[in-house]
């Protein structure tokens, strides 16, 4: 339809309530119309104003004149009073151009509407509508050049009238819209688009009409009745149309369609914040050696940019290293390691419990996606697929309130074993999972799946460490003479640091008692296992009743003898009927003496050499152990960071020490939570005597 079609068929015209005046300019006064009327006879009765522009003489030259003799050449009459004839004669109108003969000579070639006229007495007139025909022909190519100029442009361009109606639409916003050009003329933006934005969009053009400032280049998004599927883009600008005189004829706007330039800077913002997304997972997932931590940061990292709610669920049987029942066909047991959420909601409630073990049938999505190997997408979930991801119908019921609709679940995979699944939900997010997020879920996964494995074969190692050094320590003596002991043993924050620490009571005749304290320099199994045969060369040399610096030269012979090591350690052996302590020192760090009323202060000995050393000879220092005094044995674990001095750190354990005394067991907590900071990596052995009364 053309723009000129559009206009002819813009609807019901307005009901007309009352007449106005237009301001002088307007299309009759730019084209100079004229108006001449000559009677039956050819001669002049009415003269307009504006014929004397057109011909050069004023109403008093011209009224009683023929007008054949006044305004043509004599070659010119004949054919001019033929169609005056015709036309006074039958009443037929005649319009096209003739010359005619200025008052100046010159001559002039003029646009007629020629018609006749009748008043009430019967006779018969002839009107003349005349224009200078250069003049007209201006205006004529203008308003073609306009016409062909707004319905073939390949912009979208609209007209719409002071009160938002739709007056012109041209082919390209036809297109745009996907609506005829009827079906909008005579309708405000309101009554057919479907875009949220309209209201503001109607504002904007109330504004430019109020002002008459053009607001340009206006990104707007939405969705058209040609295509109500899909987001589009547009780029709108807005007029305001004067007419001669500055009379607001109402506003313009056009529409040039972005889409293509939207999506491609959708797309590579989407892209921008998918690397942004790949690395943040790089730098937050796998950041310590603990599975349920590792899970966290996974979790805590797809939300909520690639999901409303995400979970990690793990086999169980991977976590307990026991080999799967291989059946492809069977329930899996998941232990829900993680679960984040963008917002409160009833989804986030529907998921496993953290820590908890859920059974999962094989027609279960998350046992299908273990079981395959591969990801499983729903982009469009429906109820029966929500009793296929909740654990029950509950628990499915509370996902459809949630506004759950859609799910993507891709496996946990690391060195080609199946770990567990990593789940994601999305509620709020209007858009579904598609092919490029599972791309992106997938490397989520494969990342922190790896991270991971590498917890949960850490976690083992420590483990079995840790239960292998608290195996070598002993456990609580019988009770002793004279003498109460209290210790705390906590192992190290990373499995390869577990290991070289221990400590030991051994009861001695004469009601006499061994209290030692040793570090061996390692870490791991190898250490532990090391520890464990020191401890247990030591209660044998204890037994044979010798000084502490004879037990710590045996010990240093049977150490040069295991390759690769060495130890520390503090031998003390307590007599409680002549409280006495006997003590020697093989490189270790000295022990702290607490006294009822004076401040506690580090036993001065002499330092010695670390067992297995070799050649090196150990003294034994003997003082006064008065029953409520404290003997405060420990590892340097305790003591040693890597940003103090040694010297510093030991001047805190003694403040720590000073005041009043706590039972033996709070003390060693006491020191434990004053010394110690969560990132420490080395185990500590805390050992405390208080000799008392045989």
């Amino acid at each position: 339809m053309s723009t000129h079609e559009s206009h002819a068929r813009r609807g019901p015209a307005p009901e007309i309530s009352q007449a106005w005046s237009s301001s002088p300019g307007g299309l009759l006064d730019l084209l100079g119309v004229s108006a001449v009327v000559v009677d039956g006879t050819g001669r002049i009765v009415f003269w307009s104003p504006q014929a004397g522009d057109v011909f050069g003489y004023s109403a008093e030259e011209a009224l009683g004149r023929y007008a054949a003799r006044l305004l043509l050449h004599e070659e010119h009459r004949g054919l001019a009073t033929t169609l005056f004839a015709k036309v006074m004669s039958t009443g037929e109108n005649w319009a096209g151009a003739f010359p005619v003969k200025r008052k100046d000579g010159s001559t002039r070639l003029v646009e007629f509407r020629n018609v006749r006229l009748q008043n009430d007495r019967g006779d018969v007139y002839a009107l003349g509508i005349a224009a200078d025909q250069i003049v007209l022909e201006g205006a004529e190519t203008k308003l073609a050049l306009s016409e062909q100029l707004v319905s073939q442009a390949p912009v979208g361009i609209a007209l719409l009238d002071t009160d938002l109606r739709y007056i012109l639409v041209n082919p390209a916003l036809e297109r745009i819209n996907g609506m005829p050009a009827a079906e909008h003329l005579g309708r405000r933006p309101r009554d057919i688009h479907r875009s949220l934005e309209v209201g503001a969009v109607e504002a904007v053009m109330r504004e430019v009409l109020l002002t008459g400032t053009p607001m340009l280049d206006q990104y707007i998004v939405g969705r058209t009745h040609g295509d109500p599927d899909h987001d589009h883009a547009w780029s709108v600008s807005y007029y305001r149309l004067e007419g001669p005189g500055g009379r607001v004829i109402g506003v313009a706007n056009s529409v040039v369609d972005v889409t293509e330039r939207h999506r491609a800077a959708a797309e590579a913002d989407r892209a921008r914040r998918r690397l942004a997304l790949i690395a943040d997972a790089s730098a937050r997932v796998g950041t310590t050696l603990g599975v349920e931590q590792t899970a966290r940061e996974l979790a805590d990292t797809a939300v909520p940019v690639l999901a409303d709610v995400a979970a990690v669920d793990v086999l169980d049987s991977v976590l307990a290293f026991r080999r799967g029942s291989g059946h492809r066909d069977g329930p899996e047991l998941f232990r829900a390691l993680a679960v984040a959420t963008a917002r409160p909601s009833e989804a986030a409630g529907a998921a496993d419990p953290v820590g908890e073990v859920a059974s999962y049938g094989a027609d279960r999505l998350i046992t299908r996606c273990v079981h395959t190997g591969r990801p499983v997408l729903v982009p469009r979930t429906g109820p029966d697929d929500l009793t296929r991801i909740a654990r029950d119908e509950e628990a499915a019921h509370a996902l459809a309130r949630a506004g759950v609709h859609s799910y993507l679940a891709v496996p946990l995979i690391a060195h080609n074993e199946i770990l567990g699944a990593f789940d994601l939900i999305r509620a709020g997010n209007p858009l579904p999972f598609d092919d490029e997020d599972v791309v992106l879920a997938r490397e989520l996964a494969a990342r922190a799946a790896v991270a991971v494995d590498n917890a949960r074969w850490y976690q083992s190692v420590r483990n079995s460490a840790e239960s292998l050094q608290r195996s070598l320590l002993p456990s609580h003596p019988s009770r002793l003479a004279g003498l109460d002991v209290a210790s705390l043993y906590q192992p190290a924050q990373a499995s390869s640091e577990i290991g070289g620490d221990w400590y030991d009571v051994i009861p001695l005749s004469g009601d006499r008692a061994a209290l030692v304290v040793g570090d061996v320099m390692g870490n791991g199994i190898d250490a532990a296992a090391t520890m464990g045969r020191l401890r247990t060369a030591t209660c044998a040399y204890a037994d044979l009743d010798l000084v502490p610096h004879e037990v710590l030269r045996h010990l240093d012979t049977l150490t040069c003898g295991l390759e690769h090591y060495i130890a520390t350690c503090l031998y003390a052996v307590y007599d409680p009927h002549r409280h006495q302590c006997h003590i020697a020192n093989a490189g270790h760090l000295p022990p702290v003496l607490v006294r009822p009323g004076e401040r506690p202060r580090l036993v001065s000995l002499p330092a010695g050499a670390p067992l297995g050393v070799g050649g090196v000879a150990f003294d034994t220092t003997t003082f006064d152990l008065r029953p409520g005094d404290r003997l405060v044995l420990y590892t340097d674990g305790l003591v040693e960071t890597r940003d103090h001095a040694i010297d510093e750190r030991l001047d805190v354990l003694v403040d720590a020490l000073d005041g009043h005394p706590a039972p033996l067991e709070d003390t060693c907590r006491r020191l434990l939570g004053a010394l110690r900071r969560p990132d420490d990596h080395d185990d500590v052995a805390v050992l405390i005597a208080e000799a008392g009364v045989v």
